[in-house]
Order: structure tokens, then sequence, then C-alpha cells
């Protein structure tokens, strides 16, 4: 974060000073977590559902804070803000009651484009998607480190709270910010847009994630467009042109369009993708600045349309096809629990994917998993949750998904949980299946399962909702023999 004094955030986010000087300087990081802050940093009280921050002011000025953004007063030096009108931080703070939450919010996303605003230097490059948004966003902060430094959030911290914070981890010396936006309705990419102005923005796909919020898949495309929305008219807006509700935002945008995908329309593609024994693709990257044979270390074929944002994305930046192809060619998986593909001791394969899911992501994941056991001895098993947020189509896509395993020749089902029973009826009736899905209560009984079937060789695929927690299956199985198993 650039130094700021406590009256400089005072009057950024329109609040008054609370038993401080108008010199205390902040030139550390800001944080919401009292135990992570820094000598010289921020602290942000932001109430929650089971602790409120501002209960923890005053140890977090002894752990090193500078100040405490506060909506109210509170037993330390402090910036309050000004209440506001509306929960705009309802999505992010469930356990905002009285609307305090959402001015802190407030308060943190004006002081985050109030440091924007004095980083002339700064290229603001925005993604969204209904899925692939981490993964894409870890893949353009790699392409993009080489050519200056770049910020980027952790994991999804693509949030009113995330969002911001990630924003003012910038300072003087930060050449890119990569955003990664969420939305659980309409209006809520505008209001992220507006707290960090992208110039480049890159939309994914549009799917089914929260579709029992948005409705439909038409209210799930007009919030992502809102990103292409915000972009000037000398901003770049990249689009997947193998998704039509994606590509038809070109028309919603004054930025010049940038299209990727397999299309042989768009301007940068993949042509002659492969894929080896560990389902890791190999593809010709075309653009209109030549091309360049790339092969991912990640695994899954879908990273090839996140890479082909990225990549569109560094190119715009001043990388040549060549460097963008090295790049690509060493890029390592950040994010955790996203296709993460770990070795036991015993032998078996398995794949943590257990970060979320959503009907696009699951038939990814389960066309990456058939892939790797394809033409070996080992088994397909693939340890599924339920999808969450799907409204009404709840049943058919969990019904689908069942069938697709079937299809793909998955050797075993395990359906974890009663929410996500339709997966396990769907492949029991699919075909010539029966004992080869299983309904499970619980992680326990799947994990107890696989202990007793699993053979060296075998491949286990787990994912889910996150808050089915299925990654404890992974840590379960890992956690068996000696070391907890090796990367392949």
């Amino acid at each position: 974060m650039i130094r700021l004094s406590l009256a400089d955030i005072a009057e950024a986010v329109g609040g008054r000073l609370h038993r401080a000087e108008s010199s205390e300087i902040v030139s550390a990081g800001v944080e919401f977590d009292s135990r992570k802050i820094e000598p010289g940093g921020l602290f942000v009280a932001v109430p929650g559902e089971r602790v409120d921050g501002h209960d923890f002011a005053a140890q977090a000025v002894a752990n090193g804070a500078v100040g405490v953004l506060a909506a109210r007063e509170v037993d330390a030096p402090a910036v309050i803000v000004p209440p506001v009108s509306s929960k705009r931080g309802a999505l992010a703070l469930a356990g905002d009651v009285d609307g305090s939450g959402a001015a802190v919010l407030a308060g943190l996303a004006k002081l985050a484009r109030h440091v924007v605003d004095r980083l002339p230097q700064l290229t603001v490059v925005g993604v969204t998607g209904s899925s692939g948004k981490t993964s894409t966003k870890d893949l353009i902060a790699q392409l993009l480190e080489p050519m200056g430094p770049t910020v980027a959030p952790p994991g999804s911290f693509n949030n009113e709270l995330g969002h911001p914070w990630t924003v003012l981890r910038a300072d003087e010396g930060t050449r890119h910010l990569v955003l990664e936006l969420s939305a659980r309705g309409v209006g809520h990419i505008a209001n992220l847009c507006e707290v960090a102005p992208p110039r480049i923005g890159a939309v994914l796909n549009v799917g089914h994630a929260h579709l029992g919020e948005f409705g439909s898949q038409e209210a799930v495309a007009q919030a992502k467009g809102e990103l292409v929305e915000a972009l000037p008219a000398d901003g770049v807006a990249v689009l997947n042109a193998d998704d039509p509700l994606v590509a038809a935002m070109a028309d919603r945008t004054k930025a010049r369009v940038v299209f990727v995908g397999e299309s042989p329309d768009a301007h940068v593609r993949a042509e002659d993708i492969e894929v080896d024994e560990l389902a890791r693709p190999t593809f010709t990257l075309v653009t209109t600045q030549g091309e360049a044979r790339v092969t991912l270390p990640l695994f899954g074929e879908h990273h090839v349309g996140n890479a082909l944002s990225a990549a569109a994305i560094a190119l715009e930046l001043g990388a040549t096809v060549g460097q963008v192809a090295e790049r690509l060619g060493s890029v390592r998986r950040v994010s955790a629990r996203r296709m993460e593909v770990t070795e036991t001791p015993g032998g078996v394969t398995v794949v943590n994917d257990a970060y979320n899911a959503n009907p696009e992501s699951v038939r990814a994941a389960l066309k990456t998993l058939a892939a790797m056991t394809r033409g070996r001895p080992g088994r397909a098993w693939a340890v599924l949750g339920p999808m969450a947020e799907l409204g009404e189509l709840d049943v058919e896509a969990h019904d689908e998904i069942g069938r697709l395993a079937v299809r793909l020749n998955i050797d075993r089902l395990v359906v974890v949980g009663e929410q996500a029973r339709a997966m396990h009826q769907a492949a029991s009736l699919e075909g010539s299946w029966g004992e080869e899905s299983v309904l499970v209560p619980d992680i326990d009984a799947a994990v107890a399962l696989l202990r007793a079937e699993l053979r060296p060789g075998d491949v286990v695929l787990a994912k889910a909702s996150n808050s089915a927690g299925l990654w404890r299956v992974v840590e379960a199985l890992l956690a068996e023999g000696d070391a907890g198993g090796r990367k392949p």
C-alpha cells in the first residue's frame, strides 16, 4: 500500500478521526485479521457472524497497527467511516445486522479507489466468468510478472472485502493489478469495477453457477457483462468466442474486442490440441503476431481456454508470442484445491478439485479424470458431492452429471450426501451400471469405502461445492502412510 496518513484516509473515505492525530502514517498493509497485522498497518474492523472486528481494535494496535478503519468509536486510534443507507456489503458479511459492516466495506472501497487514482502507472486487469476465474487470474499474473511487479489476490478473494483488500496491496512500484470479480446478483461486478476501474477485462464463460440466485443464464450474462461495460474506449475486452453468451458482449463495450477460443474467427486461438497420459494439454497458440507450440503443466484440457485469455492479455501488454508460450510452459498451480494432483505412498493418484463446483466445472473435471485413466490399468474413481445454488435446475443438473460419469466410463462413482442423490440415481439407471455407483451419507463413509477398496494405480477425483468440504476426503487419503504423497 502507498504511504498515507490517517488524516489522508479520513478524507478519502469521508470519515473522521477518533483518538488520533493527523500525522500517523500507514506504511504497511491493510488487514481485517488482527493476528496478521504488521507494524505500520491499518486494521479494518469488520463485523461477522461469529466475531466483530471492532472488539479487536485495541489488540490490533498493540500488534503494530497505526490505526483502525471502523464504523463506531473504539479503544484505539481510528478513522470512523460514515454510515451508509443500504447494506452494500451484504454479500460478503452475512452477520451485518446493523449496517456497520456495509459502512466499513464502503469506506474500504473508497480507500482502494483513492489509491488506484494515485497510481497512474497501474494497469488494472479484471477477470470474470462462471468457472475458471481463479485459475485464469493465476495464469495472467504469472505471465505478467516478468513484465513488471504484479499484484493478484490469493485464492478466490473476489468479493466486496477481498477485492479492495487486494487493490490496497498495490503501491508505486506495481505495474499490473490482476483482479478476479465475482457476482451473486446484477450490479455486483459494476460496483467492484468502481473500486478499481479496469482497462482490460476478460469474460471466460457464462454457465450455471449461482443460477439459484440469478434465475437464468441470461441474467448471469447480464451480470458478467458489467465488466466489459466498465472498460474505457482505449481498453481491451477479451471475450470467449466459443461461448455465444460471452461473444455477444462485444456489443456492450466501447473497448476494442479480442476474441479467444478454438473458433477459426478468434484472434487468439488454440489449434491441434492434444493431452498426455496425465491430461496435460499441448496446443498450437495462433495469434495475429505469429504462432507457437505450448505445453501446459496443468491437468485438464479446460485449462486451454484459460490459457488463451491469459495469453491475449499478455500480448496486449507487450509480450511476444514466444515469451507467452515459454511462460505458459512453466506456469504452476497457485491456488489450492483446484486440480491439485498428488500421488499417495500407496500408489493412488488423488485429484483435489474440491474448492467449488458447478455443472461446467464438474464436467471438465470428469473429462480430465477419464483422460488420466484412459489406457492405464488403474480405475477411475469420482467422489462427488452436491453442487450448490442451482435453483430449479438442481435435480436436472445432478442427474446429468451422474449420466456423464457413466458415458465417460468412470469406473466408480461415490456420491456424498443426500443433496446429491439425483447424481447416484441417474448413474445407476444409465446403461449397464449397477453397483459402480454408491451413495454414502457423509465424508467419513466415503473415506471408509475408499480405504477398503482402493488399489495401487487408481485415480481418485474429489469435487463438490465448497460448503461440502470434500477436500477432507483427500486429506484423509494423503494422511495415510508416511509422507502424504508426492506431486507427479
